[in-house]
């Protein structure tokens, strides 16, 4: 048996790094809960103050086949380095360094101009290995 998942960030500001998120993973807003006619009204169904309405934010992989993402709104900060994180496997590990290098620096100006932050750039045997980055919230993702 398959388990549907999908991740959900603590985050400060939904709004701001669901737009981040979307646009490192090609995602889109997540559609409206089958049943309703709204996003709205399904948070009234499930009792949501109005003014708690922008406390979370949904994305949805385009093609309906990766995992969905929630961003809720926590009133604490981030203070320690990620359990768990995200690798954008945007390089193709299987490919020669001078076929992949080159698509993980283009994402990693891409998403630093989005709003990310290098922490770290690794390389292993002197040969660039991939890039540990935060994204606006802090949260740390590896480019590989």
């Amino acid at each position: 048996m398959t388990v549907v998942w999908g991740v959900t960030v603590d985050c400060a500001d939904p709004g701001r790094l669901a737009a981040f998120w979307r646009e490192a993973l090609g995602y889109v807003d997540a559609p409206v809960p089958e049943g309703f006619a709204s996003r709205e009204e399904w948070l009234t169904r499930w009792e949501v103050p109005p003014e708690e309405w922008g406390d979370a934010a949904y994305l949805h992989d385009p093609r309906g086949v990766l995992p969905s993402l929630t961003f809720l709104k926590v009133p604490e900060a981030k203070v320690v380095k990620n359990r768990l994180h995200l690798d954008l496997k945007v390089g193709g590990r299987d490919r020669p360094q001078e076929q992949r290098w080159p698509a993980v620096a283009a994402t990693v100006e891409r998403l630093v101009a989005a709003g990310a932050t290098v922490v770290t750039e690794a390389a292993v045997g002197g040969v660039p290995s991939h890039v540990v980055m935060a994204d606006p919230e802090g949260n740390e993702f590896c480019v590989v």
